[in-house]
């Protein structure tokens, strides 16, 4: 198409690479090393450090059409054709290259010469002191000075707190008089006739703390365009809804639910909002952000659901958004050609949100509507707090939804009763966790005031030092002694004290004549190091010098876990995406525990290719290498800070070979080869989004293949093989065997479920044209007496069998009735439902088949009883 959108933006890249620019691909949704964005939000924001001198840019001049998402006004999308959560932006860049006088002539040029707008539809705004550019504008490019027009510092200076700064001038299309808000019209009207499409940004000022503008002695360009917006304008449509990539995507989205957009406000509502969400949700996925309940995951998963509720609202039955996925995909496959690649996994991540949304969404639904209609019929205007959380701690209905459909009907919602029953739903699950875990917990003496432990033991296992403070039985001692057990605190200890996942050390504290047994260690919010010991000898006091020693097999043994936990993240990367982020940790001497995010169980085969990865690296005897940095350099280096975590000036890096890189406080070993063997012992579910993967090392290893052939012996005993390796053979023949015998069972209960056929319909008797069979046949299972109470119901044109069994303790009812029954009000379900009850039991079921359970044995007989005066009420 003649200025589609994707063909716009090759022209805008196109043109700057003539202009000596280097042409960048979009930089990740999420953003790198920098805690201070959720998702990347403007063409400049993934280069800061370039802008900042923090790095040196690939080079001075750059141009990028920059993939970007804002989610402030959300609950505007679709309600206006103006507003989205996704757009991309056109930007060229220069890092104290080009200035001024190129910037404003180079988007002149592009928009007059080569997208061809006419030269009297372009308006320009500069920032009312900015006289270098109106000049520039005026004298240089040769625009009527009556269309440059001078405005203030809110519309036309780039600022944000303390740092560079500068004016800005925007280039406004004109799109007509039909877009006019009236006879008064003119620039500046909040109207959609003079559009905004370009804001070349000149960063020459650096604002210091006292609020003075000095000048920057290398000036920056920061230029952005939105690619949807200047579609529309090229395109002669209203809004970025129409332009033709995004209206293609509407169109397959008005296919699958049989609507037209401006069929009517409702629709078209609907409409953009899933248009909007699914551009955004493909592309985040496609970044690596996979649905969650908090950060950027969050985001995700409130776009997606916001799209699978409107999609029900237009009445499409089943999950649809993944399908859309493949039109998202298939428009803009041209500019970010890594959709393509991930289409499936696209594809795939989208479906299983939907599964999980669809599961909760009816009932939620349902019950809302019911609060709604109970609220007007109570005049009442607000949703209180407590039905609103009900609502999404119960159901999984979330509170955005809430608050959204209620405003449609007009309501609102407590969300400061909402926030409330929250905070008090998180303090109940922080005190039901602290179960004698934490040492603080479970000790009354804290240690608060007492000076912060030197710890030394990265680079030593023993170390002498001062004992500065005791405790014993959770209060403050002067010493212990034999046989008691306490806490020891000293100046300097080289044993690691439990955090980041990683178990506390163990070793010993000794002095002449007086030993202690290190059992844990722990550490205070203070950094007090707290020895958990137990004294074998002698007695230890305050100001004691002792001699700190850990146990260097324990650290070892942590040590291969705790490397093998690093190179166990990259595997999972390799393997299953970059969207794999560590959710935590365990790691011991015996075994470690891995939580990371992920969408679903991981596969035999995907478990098979990280087990043999981890033990590639273990083999490969990769170095590892720990060093203290500044957090800059190490994020030069490439160790990614996670979102939310915080950290100091200077971080601590642990790298292994070329292999892995990552901020880590922990111990770990000198080689991978110290590792020995990696063995993935299992893998499951802890969280919607979270799976966790247990493994043991080096002697764990051995342990775990020594567990296993004590077991492989003693399945050959039970079996009867002469040798382990006759198992599989004994195991089959003993299979077949099993299924012989069980066919042979089969036969034998049918031949006696026929024998008790006929003794049952002996019983049968006639109420208003309905045969009613009864009776109790024991040592029956589930399935025997469906097939008893089948066979049955085929012997009968117009009847309904209804059964009882006691089997291995259990009591079974079961009632089925024939078509010509159900058509006369027989309702099998409500006969067992009353006759269930009576037996201390329940159960239901449909009108032709029911099923439940009793207790008592002893009122069978009772229950069956009254199967015909039920009958009798049914059929009236």
């Amino acid at each position: 198409m003649k200025n589609g959108v994707n063909e716009i933006r090759e022209k805008f890249l196109s043109f700057f690479e003539s202009k000596g620019c280097l042409r960048l691909g979009s930089f990740s949704l999420v953003p790198k090393n920098d805690a201070s964005l959720l998702l990347i939000n403007s063409g400049m924001a993934p280069m800061k450090k370039w802008f900042t001198g923090a790095e040196v840019p690939p080079r001075r001049r750059v141009t990028t059409c920059q993939k970007c998402i804002r989610t402030p006004d959300i609950e505007c999308v679709g309600k206006t054709a103006r507003h989205g959560t996704f757009f991309e932006m056109l930007g060229n860049f220069s890092f104290g290259d080009y200035f001024k006088h190129e910037a404003i002539n180079w988007g002149w040029e592009f928009l007059t010469k080569v997208m061809e707008i006419p030269e009297d539809k372009l308006w320009i705004t500069v920032y009312e002191e900015d006289d270098e550019a109106r000049d520039i504008w005026i004298n240089e490019v040769g625009v009527n000075p009556e269309r440059v027009i001078k405005l203030g510092k809110a519309d036309n200076f780039w600022e944000h707190g303390t740092g560079p700064c500068g004016p800005c001038s925007e280039i406004h299309v004109d799109r007509g008089e039909q877009y006019s808000c009236g006879p008064d019209c003119k620039m500046g009207c909040d109207c959609d006739r003079f559009m905004e499409v370009w804001n070349l940004v000149f960063t020459q000022f650096d604002k210091d703390e006292d609020g003075n503008y000095n000048r920057l002695a290398n000036p920056n360009i920061d230029t952005g365009m939105g690619l949807e917006r200047l579609a529309a304008v090229m395109q002669g449509v209203d809004n970025l809804f129409e332009v033709d990539t995004v209206r293609n995507i509407m169109n397959h989205i008005s296919k699958i639910a049989g609507v037209s957009y401006k069929q009517n406000e409702k629709v078209d509502v609907s409409l953009r909002v899933i248009t909007d969400h699914i551009r955004s949700t493909v592309m985040m996925v496609s970044d690596g952000v996979i649905p969650s309940n908090e950060g950027r995951g969050y985001v995700l998963r409130r776009l997606l659901r916001r799209a699978a509720r409107h999609g029900k609202l237009l009445n499409v039955k089943g999950e649809f958004l993944y399908q859309v996925a493949d039109t998202v995909i298939d428009e803009s496959a041209q500019g970010y050609p890594e959709l393509a690649e991930k289409r499936e996994y696209i594809k795939k991540i989208i479906r299983i949100e939907e599964e999980r949304f669809a599961k909760t969404i009816d009932n939620g639904l349902a019950i809302l509507n019911e609060y709604v209609e109970e609220m007007k019929k109570n005049s009442e205007t607000v949703l209180s707090g407590d039905k609103a959380f009900k609502l999404n701690d119960t159901y999984g209905f979330p509170i955005d939804l809430t608050v959204e459909i209620c405003e449609e009907a007009g309501l609102g919602v407590d969300r400061d009763g909402y926030d409330k029953e929250l905070k008090v739903q998180k303090e109940t699950a922080r005190n039901a966790r602290k179960d004698g875990s934490s040492w603080e917990d479970n000790d009354g003496f804290k240690f608060e005031g007492t000076e912060a432990t030197e710890f030394v033991g990265y680079t030593d296992l023993t170390a002498d030092s001062e004992i500065i403070a005791l405790s014993s039985n959770g209060e403050e001692a002067d010493g212990i002694g034999e046989g008691e057990n306490g806490v020891i605190v000293v100046k300097k200890s080289p044993f690691y004290a439990e955090m980041g996942g990683q178990a506390g050390d163990i070793g010993s504290i000794v002095k002449d004549g007086a030993e202690a047994k290190v059992i844990d260690t722990k550490k205070n919010a203070s950094g007090v190091y707290m020895h958990i010991v137990e004294v074998t000898k002698g007695s230890f006091t305050k100001g004691d010098n002792v001699t700190l020693t850990i146990c260097k097999k324990n650290r070892t043994a942590i040590g291969r876990n705790h490397s093998a936990t690093h190179i166990l993240h990259k595997a999972l990367k390799e393997t299953l995406g970059d969207h794999v982020a560590q959710a935590g940790s365990e790691v011991n001497a015996k075994h470690l525990r891995f939580d990371f995010s992920h969408f679903e169980a991981m596969t035999r085969d995907e478990l098979k290719k990280v087990e043999a990865r981890v033990n590639e690296m273990v083999l490969e005897a990769l170095p590892i290498n720990v060093q203290e940095l500044p957090i800059d350099e190490a994020k030069k280096l490439g160790a990614e800070a996670q979102f939310g975590e915080k950290y100091g000036d200077v971080v601590r890096v642990v790298k292994m070979g070329d292999y892995s890189i990552e901020f880590c406080g922990g111990t770990h070993l000198t080689n991978t080869a110290e590792i020995g063997l990696f063995k993935l012992i299992s893998e499951s579910g802890v969280a919607a989004g979270t799976r966790r993967i247990e493994a043991v090392t080096g002697a764990g290893v051995l342990n775990y293949i020594k567990e296993k052939d004590a077991l492989i012996e003693k399945t050959a005993v039970s079996l009867k093989a002469n040798n382990v390796n006759e198992i599989d053979m004994k195991a089959e023949q003993l299979a077949s065997e099993l299924r012989d015998t069980k066919k042979k069972l089969e036969a034998l209960n049918a031949k006696m479920a026929g024998s008790k056929l006929d003794d049952v319909l002996k019983n049968k008797v006639e109420i208003g044209g309905v045969t009613v069979v009864c009776g109790q046949v024991d040592g029956l299972s589930g399935g025997d007496l469906r097939t008893l109470g089948d066979n049955l119901k085929d012997k009968m044109d117009c009847g309904i069998a209804v059964l009882a069994s006691v089997a291995d303790g259990k009591i079974a009812f079961l009632a089925t009735a024939t078509k010509e029954a159900v058509a006369k009000k027989v309702h099998a379900g409500m006969v067992i439902k009353e006759i269930t009850a009576i037996a201390g039991g329940s159960g239901g079921g449909e009108p032709d088949m029911a099923q439940g359970g009793g207790k008592d044995e002893a009122k069978i007989a009772e229950a069956l009883s009254k199967v015909q005066a039920i009958i009798e009420a049914q059929i009236g």
